[in-house]
């Protein structure tokens, strides 16, 4: 899919603020990402009628300590009881997360991204089914050094609207792991890895990293926010 045929994606962000207190005692193998979560999500503009668009995103990834490569299921769900029509998922990373690829999506221009992302892919569907949903195989790297967070939002085929978003949705750990082979990371908590020759434990909950807005320099809201909104751009004219 054309670059020039992808909505612009910026407008302003509010985040929502999450906090985890559960702690792996092991790592996640990439394939053992355990159940589905929507933590982080809400719908934005209405839908049409009968249309409820929901996305997924793993409970827990796994990334290797040596090359800091992470793989990520990202599922897009209409669990309304009329066909969805034309939409696109789009995945996008901030901070320590790039998304590097998603098996059948086109990347997104770095011209295209919100300020404060680094990646993104947009993945067209034709339709979705009432009760039907479709998963996507993404290819990450999450730098243990950062914060990292990844956003799904769910929009019309010419992205005028955005049905649903999740995220920006932190993945972290409450238990770093830099001799283990792998470092298992779990959704809704803030990364912060102990410092080189430190001793103090990351910090999760609500008291969250500013991150840049969109274009128009709005404010990112945190700390109490309800959600994050996406609002975009007309699409450009012209094929």
């Amino acid at each position: 899919m054309s670059s020039r045929r992808m909505t612009t994606i910026a407008g302003s962000l509010v985040t929502a603020s999450f906090s985890a207190v559960l702690i792996l005692p092991f790592a996640a193998s990439a394939d053992d990402q355990g159940p589905g979560s929507s933590k982080g999500g809400k719908a934005v503009d209405e839908a049409p009628a009968g249309v409820k668009l929901t996305t997924l995103l793993p409970e827990q990834i796994s990334v290797d300590n040596s090359s800091e490569k992470t793989d990520i299921t990202a599922t897009v769900k209409n669990e309304g009881t009329k066909d969805s029509g034309k939409i696109q998922l789009l995945v996008v990373g901030f901070d320590g997360l790039t998304v590097n690829n998603v098996q059948g999506c086109s990347s997104i221009a770095k011209s295209d991204l919100p300020e404060g992302s680094n990646s993104g892919f947009a993945c067209p569907i034709d339709n979705l089914a009432a009760g039907k949903s479709k998963s996507y195989a993404v290819d990450a790297s999450f730098d243990l050094g950062k914060t990292g967070k990844i956003c799904l939002p769910v929009q019309t085929g010419d992205g005028k609207k955005t049905y649903w978003q999740q995220g920006p949705v932190p993945f972290g750990t409450t238990n770093p792991s830099p001799n283990a082979p792998a470092t298992p990371l779990l959704l809704g908590t803030d990364n912060k890895p102990v410092a080189p020759g430190g001793d103090e434990l990351p910090k999760t909950g609500v008291m969250r990293d500013l991150l840049p807005a969109g274009a128009a320099g709005a404010a990112l809201l945190t700390a109490g926010a309800a959600g994050l909104w996406w609002s975009t751009r007309r699409p450009r004219q012209g094929i």
